[in-house]
């Protein structure tokens, strides 16, 4: 008696695509606004206190949402894009394409969608364009001997070779029965809350003066 052999192999765990620079740059300003809004907590008096704590509550989410939190994770199956306010979760089978001209995104579904955690640097694609054009100048002069670099194309910037696994994984894996469904979009109230709370109380605080 035969058995049959599932169509799809294995999922394996999720390539995690986010910004190093962001992240140090969000750990530093979190550390600048506890520095900041825990001095007035502590040692300010009454009013002041209150200004340092909305201030806190509506910085500390958003300033998360834009360096630390975004991030993309990608397996066989789908992809899930984690944005400063949105979460969505992305189906290899109803992706478009992905692609970067100013900015990382994915079109899926007739919408388009960015892709916060992997920007992209014109002047990094400048700079391998630049490296490249030397390189093929030397070789065609004969002053060097031609390298892989040079024949097989131009070097790209980190955002453009992100962008060109995620096709590829897109490509791959839209076949699978795991990859069918549409794509789905949570709004991430867990930053949107606080931050609107901090922001209405500081405005409450600043109008009575």
């Amino acid at each position: 008696m035969s058995s049959q052999q599932p169509a799809d192999g294995p999922v394996y765990a999720d390539r995690v695509y986010r910004s190093s620079m962001a992240v140090v740059t969000g750990v530093l300003t979190l550390a600048l606004i506890v520095w900041l809004c825990g001095d007035a907590v502590l040692y300010g008096d009454g009013r002041t206190r209150w200004i340092g704590l909305a201030v806190a509550l509506c910085a500390v989410p958003l300033t998360v949402a834009f360096t630390i939190r975004p991030a993309v994770f990608a397996n066989d199956d789908r992809m899930r894009v984690r944005n400063p306010f949105r979460v969505i979760e992305l189906p290899w089978g109803s992706v478009d394409v992905v692609r970067a001209g100013y900015s990382a995104e994915v079109l899926a579904e007739g919408e388009k969608y960015q892709l916060w955690s992997v920007p992209v640097s014109l002047r990094e694609r400048k700079k391998a364009q630049r490296q490249y054009g030397r390189g093929a100048k030397a070789v065609a002069g004969g002053t060097e001997p031609a390298t892989g670099a040079v024949t097989q194309g131009p070097p790209r910037a980190l955002a453009d070779k992100v962008v060109d696994e995620l096709q590829e994984l897109a490509e791959r894996g839209a076949a699978r029965e795991g990859a069918r469904g549409g794509v789905k979009v949570r709004w991430s109230y867990e930053v949107i809350a606080p931050a609107a709370a901090g922001a209405v109380l500081l405005i409450v605080l600043l109008a009575l003066g």
